[in-house]
């Protein structure tokens, strides 16, 4: 968990600023959010403790990180920072950047410095989004659909993929996007909150179109109508592309 940061408290020199977003709700997640720390070493990845202090914008900060003596005869260091929260999990790639189930933190370079030598480069804050997941407490009446990302040919679960579904709404055609990341077993449970595409022919049938990717090149996809596959086990094969 994080400690809170005075006002009277400077973390201007933080080498990084985190800023949770539950995507879900759609605003900063404020509390329940832990953030574990690790320096790389020639050994490999090194817990710090270092404990992550909340500023009063709701963001996460590591103030005095990278403070030493004699910073000009040291080099940056490798860091990273992977993130926690019940009932969801971390997207960790930067909004723009393409999706891949392999990457589990987030990594930075830490600059040494001290009050007379200033850090190598300023920190812009950086927005962690929060996806539910399998275990997250839907409101009571959100639709939602269950299933398991697999890799074809072999069945074997795939952790951490992304599944998503997008649409417009009929009415106002206002454009739509629910996702989720699957847990260890490969597991997903995605809310489908808005409407589907609907047709003439039966227009109590809704359409849904969901996508499911590991990495670049390496996706699935399903196409599943509700009601009627309301109460199914959904499978999404992932296969090059």
């Amino acid at each position: 968990m994080s400690r809170f940061l005075p006002l009277g408290r400077s973390a201007r020199h933080s080498p990084v600023w985190f800023v949770p977003f539950d995507e879900y709700a759609a605003k900063v997640r404020a509390t329940g959010v832990s953030v574990r720390l690790d320096r790389f070493t020639e050994d490999g990845w090194l817990p710090l403790d270092d404990a992550a202090v909340r500023t009063p914008s709701a963001a996460l900060a590591f103030p005095g990180l990278g403070r030493r003596r004699e910073p000009w005869a040291a080099g940056p260091q490798r860091h990273r920072a992977r993130f926690a929260a019940p009932g969801h999990r971390p997207l960790y790639p930067a909004d723009g950047e393409p999706f891949s189930a392999a990457l589990d933190a987030v990594e930075f370079l830490v600059h040494p410095y001290d009050d007379g030598f200033p850090p190598a480069a300023t920190a812009s804050p950086r927005l962690i989004r929060l996806l539910p997941d399998v275990t997250f407490p839907y409101p009571p009446g959100v639709r939602t659909v269950r299933g398991v990302v697999r890799a074809a040919g072999t069945g074997a679960p795939v952790a951490n993929a992304l599944v998503e579904a997008r649409g417009r709404t009929s009415r106002d055609r206002a454009r739509w996007h629910e996702r989720t990341l699957t847990d260890a077993a490969g597991a997903f449970r995605l809310a489908l909150r808005w409407e589907g595409e609907k047709s003439d022919a039966d227009p109590a049938v809704e359409t849904f179109r969901l996508h499911a990717v590991e990495r670049p090149g390496r996706t699935g996809a399903l196409e599943l109508r509700l009601p009627q596959d309301a109460g199914r086990r959904h499978v999404i094969e992932i296969r090059e592309s």
